[in-house]
């Protein structure tokens, strides 16, 4: 699966993100590192926030190597080793990230822990985890970045996480109410600072996309795939918008990139002969 390259980066030089700081959770590896180096490739300084600081046989990538791979851009990163569940080690995280740079101006809620079961085979430990990695993880997250943004009088918070559809739920409602609930914070909170000039939105795709998730845990093979540049691409969207008026939507990446009038969705595709169908979180999985 080759890389792309994706049409949308702008020169650094003339980017509206120069200079600006992007936090983002689960930026080690997949999506979360895709996402990283996207915003460091439009010009902002990035803190990589997740748990691996250490390389493991099963997963590959670590904070330090989303790090050095930013650096190798000409942008500023900090590494910090955090597990979204743990209050004091976010709050000291953030902390880092204000005492390093001053400000953040982009918070994006990627971190994640999955599980798809039925109710009936779901034990108690594996509800807490998805819940406290997703929606907890979140809210903790938002809670402590939150007061910067509001004193700097800008900022978009980005929820991984997608529109809430009760009918999709059956089959893994553990995980769907962690992912639901992470929605439900983007589109309460858009409201509560709205005139703070801070957004709060969430993203999810339309079709499968290729990650270390989906690697794992067999979900499908690359003819269901789209690469996660598509995800990048339409989070490059939502952040160039004025966060006064685009704030506490629930999207779909492939809807919101025809809306800005992107038609070639050929080049997402992980195998370049099948179009990925469109599943949005309507999917069934056997994990755990």
């Amino acid at each position: 699966m080759d890389p792309i390259v994706s049409s949308q980066v702008s020169s650094p030089s003339s980017s509206p993100f120069l200079g600006k700081v992007a936090f983002v959770t689960g930026a080690s590896r997949g999506v979360g590192k895709t996402l990283a180096l996207r915003l460091a490739d439009e010009g902002c300084d990035v803190v990589v926030a997740a748990k691996t600081s250490d390389p493991t046989d099963k997963l590959p990538g670590t904070i330090h190597e989303t790090v050095r791979e930013i650096e190798a851009r000409g942008r500023r990163a900090l590494a910090v080793q955090v597990d979204v569940r743990d209050d004091v080690a976010v709050e000291r995280g953030v902390k880092q990230a204000l005492d390093r740079f001053g400000r953040v101006d982009f918070l994006v809620n990627n971190a994640g822990a999955i599980y798809g079961r039925s109710l009936i085979d779901t034990p108690m430990k594996r509800f807490d985890l998805v819940m406290g990695v997703n929606v907890r993880g979140a809210f903790a997250c938002t809670h402590f970045v939150l007061p910067a943004m509001v004193a700097q009088k800008f900022g978009h918070i980005l929820m991984l996480s997608p529109p809430v559809d009760e009918s999709a739920a059956a089959g893994k409602i553990a995980y769907a109410i962690s992912k639901f609930g992470m929605t439900l914070i983007a589109r309460g909170l858009a409201e509560e600072v709205r005139d703070e000039n801070v957004a709060a939105n969430a993203l999810w795709c339309a079709t499968l996309i290729e990650s270390s998730a989906t690697i794992r845990f067999g979900l499908g093979d690359p003819s269901l795939w789209r690469k996660p540049e598509i995800v990048a691409d339409a989070m490059m969207k939502i952040f160039v918008k004025d966060p006064k008026t685009f704030t506490g939507h629930a999207l779909i990446d492939e809807d919101l990139l025809r809306a800005e009038g992107v038609t070639d969705f050929v080049r997402y595709r992980c195998d370049p002969n099948a179009e990925p169908p469109r599943v949005g979180f309507n999917f069934r999985m056997s994990i755990g």
